[in-house]
């Protein structure tokens, strides 16, 4: 029988992360090969270099370029604040004075005689990367960051936006297709992580960021309520840079899509436990998914996983997977077989099928493109 593999969603009640934390530039890493982390502890630190302003003193005092080293009261390399005089040109018996001051704080880096011009850069802004899950660190990259490793629970999503939160894991709706309304945005879900079903609306959004929710993890949205909550329409760009008061993570698809039976019963099993959620999302080469990760730190709970790295195997009879094309789109099901012969499909070319039983009982023929593996 012929395999074939489809990368798919992680929704996994065990497993071993770990998670890359690494600085955009060379820094220091704070912590030590084996030490434990928190949510928030700070693994490594860097300055990046601070903007530069351009102060062109050839029209603020009237002169020519290669006078420029006249009428400065500032050398290169003397800090500056902002408004401070940097030039001055006094006009004939002390009226008409002209100055130039500065437009930010910072240091003068350049005072140029070719184009009348100083340059003064700001202070570097510092920049902290922290653990974002607890865990232990397992490798320290010098100067770079740390790899954390972290057993526990991992739950992948199709797009998201917001960044990286943590927050207790709180439940807004009693069944997967219920939708996540503004009234059941509830005053104590302040600093948690809500969970709602098939649809979230841009009313709820906005008063869940008033109350300080950190995330909410729900089946579906419609674009419209998505561009209106951001301000704009959304790209296929990365996207978890937003800056928009909570991460929204969506596990299904655009539309009121009812979340998947097996996502839903296992963040109902991990209610009331904090969770590390991202909504980073890359849909091109390199595929980065939004993700929910709820650590297992207990001896009880923690998962005995082997060293070893096991490939994933090809799709076989019994596998979850997900439908990623219309009709069917964002359908949870199991593999009922793999017919090795081609069949013809709707765009009338021959391609290689599978069935797969969905969760509301229907038995559908889709092509082997169309579907993700689920892993478990």
């Amino acid at each position: 029988m012929a395999l074939a593999y489809t990368p798919g969603l992680k929704v996994k009640a065990s497993t071993t992360i770990r998670a890359a934390r690494r600085l955009p530039i060379p820094g220091d890493v704070l912590v030590r090969e084996g030490e434990k982390v928190g949510f928030d502890t700070v693994v490594a630190r860097t300055s990046v270099p601070g903007g530069v302003e351009i102060v062109k003193l050839v029209h603020l005092l009237g002169i020519d370029p290669d006078e420029v080293a006249i009428y400065m009261r500032k050398k290169v390399g003397d800090s500056v604040q902002k408004d401070e005089v940097i030039a001055e040109k006094k006009g004939i018996l002390g009226m008409f004075r002209s100055v130039a001051k500065s437009p930010t704080m910072g240091v003068v880096q350049q005072v140029s005689e070719l184009t009348g011009q100083v340059t003064i850069s700001e202070p570097p802004v510092p920049l902290e990367v922290k653990a974002y899950v607890p865990g232990q660190v397992e490798k320290v990259l010098p100067n770079e960051g740390v790899m954390v490793r972290i057993d526990g629970a991992l739950i992948q999503g199709i797009f998201g936006i917001g960044g990286e939160t943590h927050g207790i894991v709180a439940f807004a709706v009693n069944s997967p297709d219920e939708m996540l309304t503004i009234d059941k945005i509830r005053d104590d879900y302040s600093g948690k992580v809500i969970v709602g079903g098939s649809l979230v609306r841009v009313d709820a959004l906005r008063k869940a960021v008033s109350l300080g929710v950190k995330g909410i993890v729900v089946g579906g949205i419609e674009d419209k309520d998505l561009s209106d909550f951001l301000g704009y329409e959304i790209g296929v760009a990365i996207t978890g840079h937003e800056n928009v008061g909570l991460t929204l993570i969506i596990t299904e698809g655009f539309g009121r899509m009812r979340m998947s039976e097996r996502t839903f019963n296992l963040l109902k099993k991990l209610e009331g436990k904090e969770a590390a959620i991202n909504g980073a999302t890359q849909i091109r080469a390199g595929v980065i998914r939004p993700e929910i990760i709820v650590p297992q730190l207990d001896a009880e709970t923690r998962p005995q996983m082997s060293e070893d790295f096991v490939p994933q195997k090809g799709m076989e009879p019994g596998m979850a997977v997900r439908i990623i094309r219309e009709p069917d789109f964002g359908k949870i099901g199991k593999i009922v077989s793999l017919p090795v012969d081609l069949q013809v499909v709707d765009t009338e070319s021959p391609v290689r099928v599978l069935e797969v039983e969905l969760e509301d009982g229907r038995t559908v023929v889709v092509p082997r493109a169309d579907v993700e593996i689920i892993e478990e």
